[in-house]
């Protein structure tokens, strides 16, 4: 039984509960394509709980508690399923977690008139809807396939930098963020809000440990500490503005570096 992320890391060991829920679901052999999460109280995934469970950025300790939603079966008994139309790949899924309990999960499908759908899932503080076309097979990367319609929209942002807080010295008063834009980093703007002090102060510690001379991005203001774009920070925000600065920012936590994710891209014609 092995546990993989999008970027090919083993995480079998993070997710003990995961991995005895899918052995327990043998002794079919399968591959499944799925999202590990925690749920809050509301019974809402939470990126900030995952993160935590793990013990932070770097972490290694394992995630008892941490769920998987299975949305898609990539490959059964023999039988690569991945030719197959969406809607037959669900039928066969549904079948094989028909009687599963415990930490491995069927997503819920719900055809429904997509704008009533995510207005009740914003409603509800979901991040959002994940749309997926039924006479399609599997393929990996944006081929159109599935769509998310997001809530709230959520990407990844290099930490570029930090801004000086006197209201807590050994903290911060903001992280300064940046995008890619035909490989080289552009200012997309600051996050203030969404840290604890405890979490924040030990992001100082981290992000002075990579001050540097040579930044990617020059700040002229004095308050403003520039740093090497190591650490990845996963934010939400409302949009952008006419300048292509972030609209109400809020981190919700550092990806880990094993599987930071792609730093969000702007497209090269944007300002």
């Amino acid at each position: 039984m092995r546990i993989l992320t999008r970027g090919g890391f083993d995480w079998t060991a993070r997710f003990p509960a995961i991995a005895s829920a899918a052995a327990a679901l043998g002794p079919a052999t399968f591959i499944l394509d799925g999202e590990a999460v925690m749920l809050d109280d509301m019974g809402r995934s939470d990126f900030g709980l995952l993160q935590g469970s793990l013990g932070g950025r770097t972490g290694k300790q394992p995630a008892g508690t941490a769920l998987m939603f299975a949305f898609d079966l990539m490959y059964l008994d023999g039988h690569d399923l991945r030719k197959l139309e969406f809607a037959a790949r669900r039928h066969i899924l549904e079948d094989l977690l028909d009687e599963a309990t415990g930490a491995i999960r069927l997503s819920e499908e719900i055809n429904e008139d997509p704008e009533r759908l995510i207005e009740h899932a914003c409603a509800l503080g979901l991040e959002g809807i994940i749309g997926k076309h039924r006479d399609r097979p599997y393929r990996p990367g944006k081929t159109g396939d599935w769509i998310k319609i997001k809530c709230v929209q959520r990407e990844s942002f290099a930490i570029l930098g930090y801004e000086l807080s006197s209201a807590m010295p050994d903290g911060f008063g903001s992280l300064l963020l940046g995008a890619l834009r035909g490989g080289e980093y552009v200012y997309v703007g600051s996050v203030g809000t969404g840290f604890k002090h405890q979490q924040a102060r030990a992001l100082r510690q981290q992000l002075d440990k990579l001050k540097t001379n040579k930044p990617v991005i020059r700040f002229k203001e004095k308050a403003r500490i520039a740093t090497a774009p190591a650490l990845i920070a996963e934010i939400d925000f409302r949009g952008w503005t006419s300048d292509k600065k972030l609209r109400h920012a809020s981190f919700k936590g550092l990806r880990d570096p094993e599987d930071a994710g792609a730093v969000y891209s702007l497209d090269v014609g944007e300002p």
